[in-house]
């Protein structure tokens, strides 16, 4: 069987309520491409019907594959899992199944990738159905990572949703760090890249896998993976406070020799100790997460464990 033009990668956790509709959709979507294609759907663990669903919707269309993980390792080592399963002969979608990015996009960026563009990533012109605290802290975080990701360039506004030429696809795949930020991943690689514009739609069903906790823990991992920024910042501000400090003993002489020598008082004391204890205790942290990073690469453990796949007719 001739390899397909097109392959398209979803990582899915706990979708049942969407799975159907997001099949529909992007089946209707891929047939106007008149391009073959395969849909590389990925279960990273998911506790309902979702493995189910796809088996049915395997059953039904044999362009659709499926890599069954052995338990959920996170979406971005289960986006890994499915772009290192597909059988694309020229390019590769990455899409979640949310249809918070709707499938309908996807000419737009095939009309980019034939332009002669090796990635086109779809850029959030509108996000609906998302507050006004996630857009802001969302907006802050890529205008954080423009700044200290030095020479890679963090696309402002645009997560996974993409294409990728085969030859970007194959410089992506050497990357097999353990703690993986794909959107910093998917920049690092470079090639010639076009945004395409899109408004992004609220979910469709089910509910977000992404709490606040997530969010933060995601947006260290995108810091600390592509940039020393933090230990940077720790070794001014460690500077900083030895200025403070030789200002504040130089002032002390200064008294003591004018004004004689009074005993300092407790309040103040404590307040020098507990922030001084509190900086170092932060940069012993700061440090810390990046020894954590070292330690776990270290172990040369796999990405991820298959437990099936069914690949595509």
């Amino acid at each position: 069987m001739p390899r397909p033009s097109l392959s398209v990668v979803v990582p899915c956790y706990n979708e049942e309520e969407v799975l159907p509709e997001f099949q529909r959709r992007i089946i209707a979507a891929m047939d106007g491409t008149g391009m073959s294609f395969e849909i590389v759907y990925v279960n990273d663990g998911s506790r309902d019907r979702t493995l189910e669903i796809m088996l049915a919707m395997q059953a039904a269309d044999p362009r659709v594959a499926i890599v069954n993980l052995s338990r959920n390792f996170g979406k971005e080592i289960a986006l890994t899992a499915g772009l290192d399963h597909a059988a694309c002969a020229d390019a590769v979608i990455v899409i979640d199944a949310d249809l918070q990015d709707p499938p309908e996009v996807i000419p737009d960026l095939i009309a980019g990738w034939r332009q002669g563009y090796d990635v086109a990533y779809a850029q959030r012109s509108i996000r609906h159905g998302e507050g006004f605290i996630k857009r802001s802290t969302a907006h802050a975080f890529y205008r954080v990572m423009q700044r200290l990701g030095g020479k890679v360039k963090l696309p402002q506004d645009t997560g996974d949703f993409r294409l990728m030429s085969r030859r970007s696809l194959n410089a992506l795949l050497q990357l097999r760090e353990q703690h993986r930020f794909m959107k910093g991943l998917f920049a690092w690689v470079g090639f010639p890249s076009i945004a395409v514009p899109y408004e992004r739609a609220p979910r469709a069903a089910g509910t977000t896998k992404w709490n606040w906790w997530k969010l933060w823990n995601l947006s260290l991992e995108g810091i600390t993976s592509f940039t020393v920024g933090p230990l940077k910042i720790a070794s001014y501000l460690g500077l900083l406070v030895a200025i403070l400090a030789s200002i504040y003993l130089i002032q002390l002489l200064v008294r003591t020799i004018f004004f004689g020598n009074p005993v300092s008082g407790y309040p103040s004391l404590m307040a020098v100790v507990l922030f001084l204890g509190g900086v170092q205790m932060m940069m012993l942290g700061v440090i810390g997460e990046y020894l954590g990073r070292v330690f776990n690469e270290t172990k040369g453990r796999p990405l991820y464990i298959v437990e099936s796949h069914l690949p595509s007719a």
